[in-house]
């Protein structure tokens, strides 16, 4: 009996049951009835879920703009979507079956008309959400766009994550003091309806074994903060080969972290570890949330003739960028945000504020330093775009206080450099060069890693 008065279940299912289906395998259910496809109705192109630590994203592409409206069930926790004017067909079959069985948010989902001309969603949750939805107009390669953003009650905090990380670290007493003392300037990123989560210290999970003694305070390991460009509903460049650029530069980026960690004085921060979208505000944030030292954004450049190659590094422009091609590929970054879709206002108003031109001469002189330095190593074992670092208004690297470079590693729109950048070995190169330059610059400017 309860389960025909549940107010998240769809009329159609209350009415009848057998309409279920079995998708991937038991692992997520969608009720798919056959319906009519209604006249004017719009049409699902695709359905895509991204899912992560931080957040899954589910995205219902659609040929016309809609509605929706949403609400949350508790006991069992449930999202419930009302999507008005969408028609249904087979073809959803196959496309919610994206749903994956890993993911930290949903159980299941399920589908179905619920009255004329309204199709309702209900996602079966793992654990209590703060959910954002939101629509977006075409962009890129989309149609339009409902964004099903779906959020943990409570914020995750970049600096547990930093000290999780640690567990087993040498420098694992080090890396605990510095999280536990984290900055009160650097706001923990969130959303609207998200809890703030208590201070870190109470947190922190226990050591499984005792640390070794930690080096003093002032040799604590310099942190660096790896920053994979794109990811999730923005793949980034896309080869001839169709080589993604989101796909290459995390690749990079998980490399170059391997081998950060390996130093005896380093350690490598991952402004995300999987395949799903960060705003660039967040990316910022979560950087200087950890107190990074250094702020390296990795990216694989395009152009629209192919035969454009070599590699570039930048570093931020308060005033005008140095040519109209560094405005426009600082255009092209900075609308990174759109392709991948942000909730406008949904960020609270702090972590917003890190868009401001809040940068310092000093921390732009620091950056060019450091820039020269990497592309001197690069150029080593790759042909540069240009022989000097490169200037624009890249939002992601406006920290006001941490040194902050982009480095395009080629042109993944040539032929030859998408095939280097799908090698291995060439990507083991790149990070190689790019620590090497870091390397360098930390030993000539010991002081510019706040070893106070």
């Amino acid at each position: 009996m309860a389960e025909a008065t549940d107010p998240a279940r769809p009329l159609s299912h209350q009415a009848d049951p057998l309409r279920r289906k079995l998708i991937s395998g038991g692992v997520a259910l969608f009720l798919l009835p056959v319906i009519p496809r209604l006249a004017h109705a719009a049409t699902i192109l695709a359905v895509r879920t991204w899912p992560a630590d931080e957040y899954t994203r589910v995205t219902l592409e659609m040929d016309s703009e809609l509605k929706a409206e949403h609400f949350v069930l508790d006991d069992p926790f449930r999202l419930v979507v009302d999507i008005d004017g969408l028609s249904m067909n087979r073809a959803i079959n196959e496309l919610v079956s994206k749903v994956r069985p890993n993911d930290p948010y949903i159980q299941t989902v399920r589908v179905a008309q619920n009255r004329p001309n309204v199709v309702r969603l209900v996602f079966d949750l793992k654990q209590d959400i703060a959910p954002q939805v939101f629509t977006l107009k075409p962009v890129g390669e989309y149609k339009y766009r409902l964004v099903l953003d779906l959020y943990p009650k409570v914020a995750q905090d970049p600096l547990l994550a930093l000290l999780k990380d640690a567990q087993n670290d040498p420098l694992a007493g080090i890396l605990d003091e510095l999280a536990r003392s984290g900055p009160s300037e650097a706001p923990i990123p969130s959303v609207e309806g998200q809890k703030l989560p208590p201070p870190v210290a109470q947190q922190a999970p226990e050591p499984t074994a005792p640390p070794p003694a930690a080096p003093s305070r002032r040799d604590r390991p310099i942190l660096i903060a790896l920053d994979p460009g794109h990811g999730g509903e923005d793949p980034g460049a896309i080869g001839r080969g169709g080589t993604r650029e989101k796909d290459i530069v995390l690749q990079i980026a998980k490399r170059l972290k391997a081998m950060i960690d390996a130093q005896p004085n380093m350690r490598a921060y991952l402004t995300r570890d999987r395949d799903y979208f960060v705003p660039l505000n967040v990316r910022v944030q979560k950087a200087r949330r950890v107190k990074a030292d250094l702020f390296i954004s990795i990216h694989a450049d395009a152009w629209i003739k192919p035969s454009a190659r070599g590699s570039s590094v930048w570093a931020l422009s308060q005033g005008g960028a140095t040519s109209a091609s560094a405005r426009w590929l600082a255009k092209k970054e900075n609308d990174a945000d759109l392709i991948g879709g942000v909730n406008l206002g949904a960020h609270n108003q702090q972590v917003a504020k890190v868009l401001l031109d809040l940068s310092t001469g000093a921390q732009i002189n620091d950056s060019i330093k450091v820039g020269t330095r990497v592309l001197g190593e690069i150029g080593k074992i790759n042909r540069l775009h240009k022989n000097r670092i490169e200037r624009a208004g890249f939002a992601v690297l406006k920290a006001p206080d941490i040194p902050s470079i982009l480095v395009e590693t080629a042109f993944i729109s040539n032929p030859e450099e998408e095939r280097l950048l799908r090698s291995a070995q060439h990507q083991q190169r790149i990070a190689t060069a790019m620590l090497a330059g870091v390397k360098d610059y930390f030993a000539a400017s010991p002081a510019l890693a706040r070893r106070a």
